[in-house]
C-alpha cells in the first residue's frame, strides 16, 4: 500500500477566459469578480490560493455553488491548468510537469470519484473496478484478484457480474470507490461524491469512507456544499467563498471563531454538541473542584453533558491521551458554549 503523500498549494490563480494571464495584476490589486467580468468579459474562478492538506488526512474544501471548489479540486490533477501559481506534491510542481510526466503522475498518484459516478455501462462491477490497473497493463488475474478484494471491502460481494445499471445509486457509488481505491493512489480526490445521493445513503457512504480511511489512510480531499458532511468527515476545513479561502481550519475552529459574518451564518444551525470537543473549551485546573471523575479531552460536548447531568457534577477533569489531568469544564461553560453564549 502506498504512504500518504501531502499537498501544498501555493499563490494559486485561474481567471477563465482567452487573456486570463493579463489580468492576474488587477485581481492581485483588488479587482472584484463583478467587476473582472463586467471590464473584461473574463471568469474568476480561484483567487490567491494557499493550502497545505496534511498526508493521510481529509481535507474538506466547502462552499456555495459558483464558490471555486470544483475548479480548485481539477487543478490539483491538472484537469484544469492555473492561470498562476503552484501546487507541490512530493516536491514537484504538478502545474509544470511536461506531458508524459503528467499522465503518469494522474495514473498512479491520484485517483478521482465523481459526483456522476462516472461508471462505465458496459463493462461489469468487476471490470469497472478494475479498469485503472488494466490502463496501466496490469493482467487480468492480478488485476481481478485486487479489485474483487476492494469489492469486498465496500459491501459489494455477489454483485461482481452486475452492470451499473442494476445497481441503485449508492451501490453505484460504492462501485466508484472501489475503483478509486484499487489504483492505491496516495491521494483521493472526490468532487461532490455523495451529494447526488439520498440522506440516509448519503450518511451510510460517509461511515464507509471513514472505516476506510482509518485502514488506508489516504490524503483525500473531500468536496462539498454540506457543513454537516463537512463536519462529520473532514479533518480540516477550507470554506470559499468567490474564489477565495475566507477560513480554514478544524471544523471546532470554525464552529468557535467563524472568520466573519458569512461563515457565522454558514455555521449558525450546527449542533455544537456533536462538534465541539471538550479539549478545546476546557479551563485550566482547579484543585479545589477536582472530584474524582474526568473526561478524555477528545469526548464531545453532548456526551460530557450527558456524564455532568446524569451524575450532577458541577464540574469534571479533563484528560490527555496520556490519561493525565490537563483541564476542567464546568456545567456552566458547557451549557454555555452548546448554546452558542460562549
Amino acid at each position: 500500500m502506498s504512504d500518504p503523500i501531502g499537498i501544498q498549494i501555493r499563490n494559486l490563480y485561474k481567471i477563465f477566459g482567452p487573456r486570463g494571464g493579463e489580468f492576474v495584476s488587477a485581481v492581485q490589486g483588488g479587482m472584484s469578480k463583478q467587476e473582472l467580468n463586467d471590464k473584461h468579459r473574463h471568469v474568476l474562478g480561484l483567487r490567491d490560493i494557499n493550502l497545505d492538506i496534511p498526508a493521510g488526512r481529509i481535507q474538506v474544501i466547502m462552499g456555495l455553488s459558483g464558490s471555486g471548489k470544483s475548479t480548485l479540486i481539477r487543478h490539483i490533477n491538472r484537469l484544469i491548468d492555473p492561470t498562476a501559481g503552484e501546487i507541490m506534491i512530493e516536491g514537484q510542481d504538478v502545474v509544470r510537469m511536461p506531458p508524459a510526466a503528467l499522465r503518469s503522475f494522474r495514473r498512479h498518484k491520484t485517483a478521482m470519484v465523481f459526483q456522476k459516478f462516472g461508471l462505465l455501462p458496459h463493462r461489469t462491477v468487476l471490470n469497472n473496478v478494475g479498469y485503472g490497473l488494466e490502463v496501466q497493463g496490469m493482467d487480468a488475474a492480478a488485476r481481478n484478484e485486487i479489485a474483487m478484494r476492494w469489492i469486498e471491502r465496500v459491501g459489494l460481494r455477489g454483485f461482481e457480474t452486475k452492470y451499473p445499471s442494476q445497481l441503485s445509486g449508492g451501490m453505484q457509488q460504492r462501485v466508484g470507490l472501489a475503483r478509486a481505491l484499487t489504483n492505491d493512489a496516495p491521494i483521493l480526490l472526490m468532487d461532490e461524491a455523495y451529494s447526488a445521493l439520498d440522506p440516509l445513503i448519503r450518511y451510510d457512504m460517509q461511515t464507509v469512507l471513514l472505516d476506510l480511511q482509518s485502514e488506508v489512510r489516504k490524503t483525500i480531499v473531500f468536496i462539498t456544499h454540506d457543513l454537516d458532511e463537512a463536519l462529520r468527515i473532514g479533518d480540516r476545513i477550507a470554506l470559499l467563498r468567490d474564489g477565495s479561502i475566507i477560513q480554514q481550519g478544524t471544523g471546532q475552529d470554525i464552529v468557535l471563531r467563524p472568520a466573519d459574518d458569512y461563515v457565522s451564518n454558514f455555521v449558525q444551525h450546527v449542533d455544537r454538541g456533536k462538534v465541539v470537543q471538550v479539549g478545546s473549551i476546557m479551563e485550566p485546573m482547579s484543585a479545589s473542584n477536582t472530584n474524582g471523575h474526568a473526561i478524555p479531552e477528545h469526548t464531545t460536548l453532548s456526551e460530557a453533558l450527558r456524564q455532568m447531568l446524569s451524575s450532577r457534577l458541577q464540574v469534571i477533569d479533563v484528560n490527555d491521551m496520556a490519561n493525565r489531568p490537563v483541564g476542567q469544564l464546568s456545567l456552566e461553560r458547557a451549557i454555555a458554549v452548546s448554546a452558542g453564549a460562549a
